[in-house]
């Protein structure tokens, strides 16, 4: 056999061999996750809420079931590249935490945590904003972005977060759409 045709019949081969893998990852990629993967990682999701809006004198994430709102709106609601991202991003984050710290997330301590949510914060975006947009709209919002969305949602949405965590005016009188802000006090959740 001439070698130049087993050359072309193996690249075409190693070819084929990518392309069909490639298409089976993307219908994978493309494949719908049961709302019951994420309820496995729901302490997970509950410590990573309450290490970005932790209990003070106020409500915390946990205190507003976050952890629930999450796991409903990325069970329900998100595209099934969203779903993988978000579970490669919780998997990732206690590989690393598990690396670095020796345990998991959940384990660690208050400095621990803040310190792997701040690794995650800086992977997360690029140095030109540009960059981060177009990544945002091809290829969908980093792991941790939308773990910030998701949590700030949750909270401000939830009624620990609206009447305790946000200044709440049971029954506004009449919209106003602009009200100045007296020094230390919470933004509004009405008005």
């Amino acid at each position: 056999m001439n070698r130049r045709t087993s050359i072309k019949r193996l690249l075409l081969f190693g070819a084929v061999g990518v392309s069909s893998f490639s298409v089976y990852e993307w219908f994978n990629f493309n494949k719908s996750i049961n709302i019951n993967t994420f309820y496995t990682y729901k302490y997970l999701i509950a410590e990573l809420a309450e290490t970005i809006i932790p209990r003070t004198s106020t409500p915390g994430a946990k205190d507003a079931k976050v952890e629930e709102y999450i796991i409903k709106i990325l069970g329900y609601c998100t595209e099934p590249r969203t779903q993988h991202k978000f579970l490669t991003g919780l998997t990732d984050l206690e590989n690393y935490s598990s690396n670095k710290y020796g345990h998991s997330f959940v384990k660690c301590g208050k400095g621990e945590k803040a310190s792997i949510l701040n690794h995650f914060e800086e992977k997360s975006k690029y140095p030109v904003n540009v960059l981060n947009k177009i990544n945002n709209k091809f290829i969908g919002k980093p792991f941790f972005v939308k773990l910030k969305e998701l949590t700030v949602e949750g909270y401000c949405m939830s009624e620990p977060g609206a009447t305790q965590g946000l200044a709440y005016d049971f029954i506004p009188s009449t919209y106003q759409s602009c009200i100045p802000l007296q020094p230390n006090q919470r933004s509004w959740a009405t008005k």
